[in-house]
């Protein structure tokens, strides 16, 4: 079995943004040489997510919304995590909201993807460089 590790760098410029990751991933997975296998895609950081769904600006766009009722940013007393200094405890339960990572089979060297399907970084804390792993393993 073979084993690859890629690092994406990304600096989302808004404190909240979501972008599509997915070109950067194909082509990771082709430079592996992997053709069957597994593809795991998780960010380096407690305040971001990768998640995978449809790549439409409504959508989008509708995320943002209903994150921001759930674990809304201000006003940052709210919230214990922020006592400490930090202003970000929203970001955290956003993240927890959308989850950490994503895995994808791998099948004759291409991303097994259903119909619209697409992998996206999710920023809950940005305007700052953020890591991004991209891990496949396989044949």
């Amino acid at each position: 079995m073979k084993s690859f590790r890629r690092e994406l760098t990304l600096n989302i410029p808004r404190r909240m943004g979501f972008q599509n990751i997915t070109p950067q991933v194909e082509a990771a997975l082709k430079e592996s040489g992997i053709k069957e296998g597994l593809l795991l895609v998780n960010p380096l950081h407690i305040t971001a997510s990768v998640f995978i769904n449809d790549d439409e600006r409504g959508l989008h766009h509708d995320y943002a919304q209903w994150l921001e009722r759930l674990a809304p940013h201000e006003p940052v007393s709210q919230y214990r995590h922020n006592d400490t200094g930090e202003d970000n405890a929203d970001a955290h339960m956003k993240r927890q909201l959308m989850g950490r990572e994503a895995v994808v089979a791998v099948t004759q060297g291409r991303l097994d993807f259903g119909t619209w399907e697409q992998i996206f970084y999710g920023e809950f804390d940005g305007r700052r460089d953020k890591r991004v792993l991209i891990k496949i393993i396989g044949e």
